[in-house]
């Protein structure tokens, strides 16, 4: 039988480019008016209704991950205006809330997004 020997030859490749690619962390988050949303970097999304608890744990989350929100409750100009006319408008919740999010990995190491992501130009 050299079945098993030929497939662990076409499958090495692949395993090497998984040890490769290092630990899993955390990518990038999103947040809305009552979730979190954390993408880590194997594809992995991981939600929490952050509005019910501002901090706290992902044990469901790959190996676990800690989260905080901090809202910014004092936008500058321009974003209150904006929330103004919203609210104006009755389309309460539909702007992205402005605040940092820290996502602590099981090791310790902070990871530090802002919401909404800062526009790259």
């Amino acid at each position: 039988m050299r079945l098993f020997p030929a497939l662990a030859v076409a499958f090495l490749p692949l395993a090497a480019c998984a040890a490769l690619q290092g630990p899993v962390q955390p990518d990038s988050v999103r947040l809305d008016a009552t979730h979190l949303s954390l993408r880590l970097t194997d594809g992995t999304l991981c939600k929490v209704n952050w509005a019910q608890a501002p901090s706290g744990r992902m044990d469901t989350c790959g190996p676990g991950y800690g989260y905080a929100v901090h809202v910014e409750e004092k936008p500058n100009i321009l974003r209150q205006l904006v929330e103004g006319v919203f609210l104006t408008l009755g389309a309460e919740g539909v702007l992205t809330p402005q605040a940092e999010v820290v996502i602590t990995d099981p090791a310790g190491s902070d990871f530090v997004f802002t919401s909404p992501a800062p526009v790259e130009g």
